[in-house]
């Protein structure tokens, strides 16, 4: 199930095979995802969430911050994504 903070992998689209971060649940078919470098979160996706792979990761620093001000930093998105990566071992 999509949650705010959830560290995803895309599997369809341009941005194929990169991490991403969800900054925002719009439904149970669509969020929207922001990795802090190519995709910043002002100009976030609205991707289908048959298109991302779940990863097991749920950034507290990004859900935090999103519950708190409805915002969250570039760096802080890029922080989870690495953070993320780093632990799989890729």
């Amino acid at each position: 199930m999509p949650e705010i903070g959830r560290v995803v992998k895309v599997l369809r689209g341009k941005d194929e095979g990169s991490y991403a971060v969800i900054v925002q649940v719009l439904d149970e078919r669509f969020v929207l995802v922001a990795d802090g470098d190519k995709r910043r979160f002002d100009q976030s996706k609205k991707k289908n969430v048959l298109h991302l792979l779940m990863q097991p990761v749920v950034s507290p620093e990004v859900a935090d911050s999103m519950r708190e001000t409805g915002r969250v930093t570039n760096a802080k998105l890029r922080y989870a994504i690495q953070k993320a990566v780093q632990g799989k071992g890729e």
